[in-house]
């Protein structure tokens, strides 16, 4: 039996950015740390880190007023920013600038009297910060039926926005499925899926062909690790969602076909490697990586937000 391994995979430079955040914030300002949701969306990141003394909430209700506090990669409405205002917290945000860019388009479309029709998912955290930027001027689109329901005049202004972990297919689909209805729906000068999530799908894409099962490394919450499981099976692969090595089932190694192996871009390399260990005790005698390009994006750590103590130093850097 053989594996095929894709590349990219694993962490991209937002996630990095996002856990080195806590970890600086751990060193300067020692334990506890507040984190406002999951920095990311995985469940070994969390659980290291919880284990160097970072403390993990819902909401900044659960957090004592004037303490460090780092806001998830995923961004936030901005009530909760108002909230750590009035709280005096010492506040670090972590937001990804992929999805901070979102952001910036919701704020500056709304300003020119535009709808804005985001593509995503309900719920999820990226989601409730993006729509918390103009709430009474955001529509989710989440299926194509919400797209068929959805009621604009003739002449409306409006503006075609997504999450950033979506699948490139079906933001296509309703994107096509929009614009067919609503002609005069405008799209951002870039793309809003984030290349992370682009290039690991394009992986999947590219080693579906020579594969029957595909095991995707990453934790149930995590949108763009789900996504990849779905580019898979669009393309007629047994695909399957695994945290690590635990959560394999053995027969669905059945029949010898060759297995691929990916991660989304929260999930660690050392459970990746957990994952190919795993298949070689039960037969997996080659291992191919496939060639591809370093991504080379690398994102500047934030400051320290001036809402805190004005003698507060920033957080160091690598």
């Amino acid at each position: 039996m053989r594996v095929v391994l894709a590349k990219p995979r694993g962490f991209c430079a937002g996630v990095e950015r996002a856990i080195r955040v806590v970890e600086l914030a751990l060193e300067q300002y020692g334990p506890p740390v507040y984190v406002r949701k999951e920095i990311v969306h995985n469940r070994h990141v969390v659980e290291r880190l919880r284990a160097l003394g970072a403390v993990f909430v819902e909401e900044l209700a659960e957090i004592p007023s004037g303490t460090v506090t780092i806001l998830s990669a995923h961004g936030s409405p901005p009530a909760v920013y108002q909230e750590a205002e009035r709280r005096e917290l010492r506040l670090i945000d972590a937001t990804c600038p992929l999805v901070r860019k979102v952001h910036v388009e919701v704020r500056r479309y709304v300003k020119r009297g535009y709808r804005v029709l985001l593509i995503g998912h309900a719920g999820h955290d990226e989601v409730v910060g993006t729509m918390g930027q103009a709430p009474d001027a955001t529509i989710l689109i989440k299926s194509l039926e919400d797209v068929r329901r959805l009621e604009l005049a003739a002449d409306a202004r409006g503006v075609i926005l997504t999450q950033t972990t979506l699948s490139q297919d079906d933001a296509r689909e309703l994107v096509d499925a929009l614009r067919r209805r609503f002609p005069q729906l405008e799209l951002p000068p870039h793309e809003d899926i984030c290349y992370a999530t682009q290039n690991r799908q394009n992986a999947v894409r590219e080693i579906s062909g020579r594969i029957g099962v595909l095991l995707v490394v990453g934790s149930q919450n995590s949108s763009n690790s789900r996504r990849l499981t779905e580019v898979g099976r669009a393309r007629g692969v047994r695909a399957y969602l695994v945290d690590g090595p635990d959560h394999i089932e053995e027969g669905w190694l059945e029949g010898g076909q060759p297995v691929g192996v990916t991660s989304g871009a929260s999930a660690p390399e050392d459970v990746v490697q957990g994952v190919l260990a795993y298949l070689r005790q039960r037969g997996v005698t080659v291992v191919e990586e496939i060639e591809a390009p370093d991504e080379g994006v690398v994102f500047t750590l934030p400051r320290l937000n001036s809402m805190g103590p004005a003698d507060e130093p920033p957080i160091r850097g690598v």
